[in-house]
């Protein structure tokens, strides 16, 4: 059994995820996702898909870091059309 980090649930079926030389212990996705997922600095939610990074900055797409100043990130081009 091990204890979850997030909600302290003690757990037989817990993982671990080793990020950053750290290893963390977590009972489901959803705590692994709320103590490891960076939050977008435009609207405040959870990045937990590959998000968009513009220096030190994290967003969960490219039209939170248009809003916030950021230039040339986009999110998906149709094939065919300009950037």
């Amino acid at each position: 059994m091990a204890i979850c980090e997030t909600c302290g649930n003690d757990y037989d079926m817990a993982f671990e995820v080793h990020a950053q030389g750290a290893v963390h212990t977590f009972d489901c996705f959803q705590c692994a996702i709320e103590a490891m997922a960076p939050i977008c600095e435009h609207c405040g939610t959870k990045v937990i898909g590959h998000g968009v990074q513009s220096g030190e900055h994290w967003f969960c797409c490219a039209h939170c870091a248009r809003e916030e100043g950021t230039q040339g990130l986009v999110d998906r081009v149709k094939a065919g059309a300009s950037a």
